[in-house]
Formats: structure tokens, C-alpha cells, sequence
């Protein structure tokens, strides 16, 4: 069974909203390839302890997300990208872009064995931006993300 975002989670509207997360092309080539071996991935925005700040690669449900985690949205094939609420706080002015560098992945990311490692990019929100995201409240959190079960074959 497999989990996809629920539309309580991320609403139509959201889609006129700048995203807070992004992923370049070659980030988004090698999830392609980890989602072929591993399965449904996720994403979490580590907030600085044993690799930096290292956006950590894990299956879908590995790492358990909940009140105090932040979903930036959604990259790729429905890959959540979350942060922890602490650490949004200081990066909700940025937009955040998920790339990919020669060199070793961190540990627990699921990389790690690729001879790459998944990194973060990022630029400040224009003003005009900043308002939009403003105006439109915070992103959900992990304990409202209600996951549902796909029909897979």
C-alpha cells in the first residue's frame, strides 16, 4: 500500500502560491532511481545535528513526521519534503531547492551508497512572495498530513 498526499494537505489554491520547495533536474533523476529500488521516498530538512543541514532521503514512512515538522510541498512523483518547525522559522524567507553533488551522501540518506549527495540551494522570497506565502497562513504540519492508501497493483 502506498501513501499519497491528501488534498487536505495541499489544496488546489496552493498551486498559485510560490513554492517553498523545489528540486533541479539531476536531484530529481536520481529520486527517479531510489524510488525504483526503494519504493515511495520523502524527504526531511535535517536541522543541523550529525550532517548539517542535509536534506535526508528516506522511504516513504521511515521517519515519522509529526506536530513540530512543517511540509514545504511536494517534489517530483509525490516526494513530501518536510522541515522541522524550528528550523522553518528560520528558513520561511527561502525558497529551498534540493540539488545533487559528486561526494557521500549522509549516512541514514538513502543515497549515501550512490556516490552523491543530495544538498540544499536556496534564495530569499521576493517581498511580492513573501505577502503571498504571508497572507496564505502556515503549511500544514505533520500531525495534520493525513496520508492516504492508493489503489496500486
Amino acid at each position: 500500500m502506498t501513501e499519497t498526499l491528501s488534498s487536505q494537505s495541499v489544496s488546489p489554491a496552493d498551486a498559485t502560491l510560490p513554492p517553498r520547495i523545489l528540486a533541479s533536474p539531476e536531484a530529481l533523476e536520481l529520486m527517479a532511481k531510489l524510488e525504483a529500488v526503494h519504493g515511495p521516498l520523502m524527504f526531511h530538512q535535517s536541522g543541523g545535528c550529525c550532517d548539517g543541514s542535509a536534506p535526508m532521503c528516506y522511504q516513504r514512512g521511515e521517519f515519522r513526521v509529526g506536530g513540530q515538522d512543517v511540509l514545504l510541498g511536494v517534489i517530483g512523483k509525490d516526494i513530501p519534503v518536510w522541515i522541522g518547525a524550528t528550523q522553518f522559522e528560520y528558513w520561511r524567507h527561502t525558497q529551498v531547492t534540493i540539488d545533487v553533488v559528486p561526494g557521500r551522501g549522509a549516512g541514514m540518506s538513502l543515497e549515501a551508497p550512490e556516490g552523491f549527495r543530495f544538498i540544499v540551494r536556496s534564495r530569499v522570497f521576493t517581498d511580492e512572495e513573501a505577502a503571498v506565502l504571508e497572507a496564505a497562513g502556515d503549511p500544514p504540519r505533520g500531525d495534520t498530513w493525513v496520508p492516504e492508501a492508493s489503489g496500486g497493483s
